[in-house]
């Protein structure tokens, strides 16, 4: 008969296990106690073991949630070297979670978010793409706030300068941006194309003309030369 009556209540507390819907705060509570066995101090120096086992505790849910976030951030970058950029944005995503101010974590978003506004099709041929222009401002807004972080983020501001010049057509927004680089980075000729080509679509042609100058001044690479040559001519017959 005892071993029938410890059989059913076995059975019961598994049953209640197994079949309930979700964990109460009075059973974590529970489960805490039994592990840390500080169930109810009273004395002085229970109090202090009890406050001294739960700040171990919270230590270490601080440190594997520090973990996650930065396993997330490295898998979200080997997915952009493999140019799955859907997945590298759902990775950055989860990291920014633990890491809101992370100014890296905001630059690889506007990234991964301005590659897959390409991806992006009109498939219902309306003429245009509403997931295409949401990409392109969460690209927008991830780039903003890198840079309201760091605000000498260079890879941030030329992402931002890229897109207002090539993907949202609003140069004069890019010129401060791409401007700045220049003052941190003098010889960043890629910063130097995209500033000319933001000045020409200004119509500030002289200024462009003389971005371009600087490139052929600056680079070793006969082909950067050879592109600026040619923009500075387009940039003069603008011109005169």
């Amino acid at each position: 008969m005892k071993c029938r009556i410890s059989f059913c209540f076995i059975c019961g507390i598994f049953s209640l296990l197994l079949f309930s819907c979700g964990v109460s705060n009075k059973s974590i509570k529970w489960n805490q106690e039994l592990e840390e066995n500080v169930s109810n101090p009273t004395s002085i120096e229970e109090l202090k073991e009890a406050i001294g086992k739960y700040q171990q505790k919270v230590a270490e849910i601080q440190q594997a949630n520090s973990q996650i976030g930065i396993w997330y951030k490295i898998l979200g970058t080997r997915y952009v070297d493999q140019k799955m950029y859907g997945e590298a944005l759902k990775c950055f995503q989860e990291a920014l979670k633990y890491y809101p101010d992370n100014q890296n974590l905001y630059y690889y978003v506007g990234v991964c978010a301005g590659y897959m506004s390409h991806a992006s099709m009109d498939f219902d041929a309306q003429g245009y793409s509403e997931m295409r222009y949401n990409y392109l401002k969460l690209s927008e807004d991830a780039f903003l706030r890198a840079i309201q972080i760091e605000e000498r983020y260079v890879r941030a501001l030329y992402g931002i300068g890229v897109l207002y010049v090539y993907e949202l057509d609003e140069s004069n927004k890019a010129i401060p941006y791409l401007e700045k680089i220049l003052t941190i980075d003098t010889k960043n000729v890629d910063a130097m194309f995209v500033l000319a080509k933001a000045y020409y679509d200004a119509q500030e042609f002289d200024k462009s003309a003389k971005i371009y100058d600087k490139i052929i001044n600056t680079t070793k690479s006969e082909q950067k030369k050879a592109n600026a040559a040619e923009g500075k001519k387009i940039a003069l017959d603008a011109l005169y």
